[in-house]
Formats: structure tokens, C-alpha cells, sequence
């Protein structure tokens, strides 16, 4: 029984998932998806995250520092 439900569950998060076409990855970097809708608060984390890690930037971009993306 615990491992229908297991699987079950699975296969109702699996078709969560959807490949987005180039062409709508314009309006998934809309203003309207971001994630915070308070943009000093947002800034204000900003500067917190920071003067805690000393460094700035990184935050809004994918990928490493490694130069190898």
C-alpha cells in the first residue's frame, strides 16, 4: 500500500514538470514572475546578503564563476 501511494505520488509530481519553449521564456522573465514584488525590500535583502558574504552580484544570474557555462 505504502509503495502505490509512493508511486503515485511520484507520477502526480513528475506531471507538474513542462518543457518551456524558447519563444515563452520571454514571458517567464517578465516583471509580472518575479518572485518579490517589493523592490526596496528586495534591495534591501540585496545589501544585507551582501555585506554577509562580501561579495556583490551572482544574485539575479545563473551559473558559476568558473567561466565554464
Amino acid at each position: 500500500m505504502k509503495s502505490t501511494a509512493l508511486v503515485l505520488i511520484t507520477l502526480l509530481m513528475l506531471s507538474g514538470c513542462a518543457q518551456v519553449k524558447p519563444w515563452q521564456r520571454g514571458h517567464l522573465a517578465e516583471d509580472i514572475m518575479q518572485s518579490g514584488v517589493d523592490p526596496l525590500a528586495d534591495s534591501l535583502d540585496n545589501h544585507i546578503y551582501t555585506s554577509k558574504e562580501a561579495s556583490s552580484g551572482g544574485g539575479q544570474a545563473a551559473g558559476g564563476g568558473c567561466g565554464c557555462n
